[in-house]
Order: C-alpha cells, then sequence, then structure tokens
C-alpha cells in the first residue's frame, strides 16, 4: 500500500439503507467519489456501479460471516480507496455461506494495478475474517467509531 489510507473518515457509513445491490453500490460510490473528489478525476457514480454489477457477475464478493468485499478497478484513479458500511438491515448478497451481508466493505482501484488491489483486498479480508473486529463494527455506534476501528486495525496490519 501507498502511504496514504485505504480507509477515510468521510467514507464511513454506519447505518445504510438498502434494499438492493445495486442502491448499495450506488450509496458507497457516491461516498467514495464525495471523500475522495473523484468526479475531478471524471470519474462518475454511474460508471462505479457498472463496474462493481460487472465484477459480481463473475461471482458474488459475499465472502461469508455477513461480509461483503465488493470492488471495482476504475480508469482515472490513482490509488486505492475504500468505503465501509454498515447496513440497517442485512441484505441477501449471495454469499458462499448462504448468510445475509450487513458490513461491506466496497474498494475501488485503479484499472492497471492489480498488486496493490489484490494487496488491499487481503488487508481488508483478513481484517474482516476476525470474529472480535465484527462484532466491533456490529457494535459502532457512529461512522465516527467505525473508522476508528477500521482505521486502527489496518495500520496495525499493515506492520
Amino acid at each position: 500500500m501507498t502511504d496514504r489510507a485505504l480507509f477515510s473518515a468521510d467514507s464511513m457509513i454506519s447505518d445504510l439503507v438498502a434494499t438492493s445491490p445495486k442502491q448499495m453500490f450506488r450509496d458507497l460510490a457516491r461516498t467514495l467519489i464525495s471523500a475522495h473528489d473523484l468526479d475531478a478525476k471524471g470519474i462518475n457514480c454511474r460508471d462505479v456501479v457498472a463496474a462493481a454489477i460487472e465484477r459480481e457477475r463473475l461471482g458474488s464478493t459475499g465472502v461469508g460471516n455477513g461480509v461483503a468485499l465488493p470492488h471495482a478497478r476504475i480508469e482515472g484513479m490513482d490509488r486505492v480507496v475504500a468505503a465501509f458500511a454498515r447496513l440497517s438491515e442485512p441484505m441477501d448478497f449471495d454469499a458462499v455461506d448462504g448468510r445475509p451481508v450487513d458490513l461491506v466493505c466496497f474498494l475501488l482501484a485503479p484499472a492497471d494495478c492489480g498488486g496493490a488491489h489484490l494487496r488491499a483486498l487481503a488487508r481488508v479480508s483478513r481484517l474482516l475474517r476476525r470474529q472480535e473486529t465484527r462484532q466491533r463494527l456490529r457494535a459502532a455506534p457512529t461512522s465516527e467509531a467505525l473508522f476508528a476501528i477500521l482505521a486502527d486495525d489496518t495500520s496495525s496490519a499493515a506492520a
């Protein structure tokens, strides 16, 4: 990873209300575009949502234990960024264990950066594989609390 953080305080949503994956992708895309000023780079919500849906067609990114790690590669990105959402109601996401998803980490990566994209996915996957971390995220009262948990854990995981 670069020295810039994967997550930002502005890319957390503590109780996302979404009734479909497409709506969830749209809300997460808007969050990332706003938090990282991606529209200035010509990146728009429609293209991000389309890329995320296309990636899901290859196979669900629902990894189990209520966690999904949707991701997309986007032209114009210069680094990997992520948004995190705790859904207000668990959503069917065709996860590998058949359980609905309530914790979602949405990663966007440059179209040409396979290595950094895979390292970021691996870091987040390791983090969310831990039951204690998932419990803390589900109990966090605010988006600021979500960010504190994720920022602390990803910085210690990077060492």
